[in-house]
C-alpha cells in the first residue's frame, strides 16, 4: 500500500519516478512494516551530435537528492566522469576526446530521507553516434 489500499499481490504497478514509502501488513493484521523505495529512470542513450536532442546524458528525475552523485565508466571500469543530477551532464567525451558508440556504465550513490545511509543503483546505458 501507498497512500491506497491494501492489496493481497506484492506487486505495485504505476509507480512514477522518486520516492515512495510502502506499507506492508501480515494477513491476520498484526505486523506492519513499512520501507522507502526510490525508483530511478534514466535515459537508456543518448546521441551526442549537437542537433539539440539528447546532447548529454543526465539522471534529472534525481535532482531532489541534492546530495546523489553519478559517476560514469567505460566498459573496462576506468572513471570517466562525475556528474551532479542538476549539472548539465556528460557529453560523451573524456578529457577532450570524443568517446566511441558504446554501452557505458553508471553508479549513483544518494542518502534517503537525508539519513546517513547510503543507497546506490547501478546499470547502463548506450551512447549512439
Amino acid at each position: 500500500m501507498e497512500d491506497g489500499l491494501w492489496q493481497e499481490e506484492n506487486i505495485f504497478d504505476n509507480l512514477g519516478y522518486g520516492e515512495h514509502r510502502i506499507i506492508v501488513r501480515d494477513r491476520l493484521g498484526c505486523a506492519v512494516e513499512e520501507i522507502t523505495i526510490n525508483i530511478i529512470d534514466y535515459p537508456k542513450y543518448f546521441t551526442p551530435n549537437g542537433d539539440g536532442c539528447h546532447d548529454t546524458w543526465n539522471i534529472s528525475s534525481l535532482k531532489p537528492e541534492s546530495n546523489a552523485k553519478i559517476y560514469i565508466f567505460d566498459r573496462y571500469g576506468k572513471l570517466l566522469k562525475e556528474i551532479r543530477p542538476w549539472s548539465d551532464g556528460w557529453d560523451g567525451t573524456f578529457n577532450g576526446i570524443t568517446m566511441p558508440s558504446n554501452d557505458y556504465w553508471f553508479s549513483v550513490e544518494y542518502q534517503v530521507d537525508g539519513s546517513d545511509e547510503l543507497k546506490q543503483f547501478k546499470a547502463h546505458f548506450t551512447l549512439k553516434r
